[in-house]
């Protein structure tokens, strides 16, 4: 009985690194693609280039990342709205704006789907 015991929390523990793997690298891509978007990003009024706005991000996850425990809250607490303002950060990119939450979702959906995305998981 001990042994399976053993066994199940070394199987929790493992699939717990998995996920949180997984989400590091999918973090790590959604602040990539942010700074490499060379989209405008409008926080609170003022608007910041890409670059600005992955430190930004990055900053806000550096603080919170002990409380985020899925790539959604993320999303959710480090790259949607102004923690001061509540006021939704925009994105305009080619001539079309979306709220950044909006924006980011649909590329973790794509880079989830995507075959880089699998084969960073093997």
């Amino acid at each position: 009985m001990k042994i399976a015991r053993y066994v199940a929390a070394a199987f929790l523990l493992a699939s717990s690194s998995m996920v949180l793997a997984d989400m590091q690298d999918e973090i790590r891509h959604l602040l990539r693609f942010v700074e490499n978007s060379d989209c405008e990003f409008d926080r609170n009024g003022t608007v910041y280039d890409s670059k600005e706005a992955r430190t930004h991000i990055e900053r806000k996850y550096d603080y919170i990342d002990s409380r985020v425990g899925n790539t959604e809250e993320f999303i959710k607490y480090a790259a949607t709205r102004s923690s001061m303002s509540g006021k939704k950060y925009q994105v305009a990119c080619n001539g079309k704006e979306q709220a950044s939450a909006e924006w980011l979702h649909n590329e973790l959906t794509r880079y989830r789907t995507s075959p880089t995305a699998a084969a960073a998981v093997e």
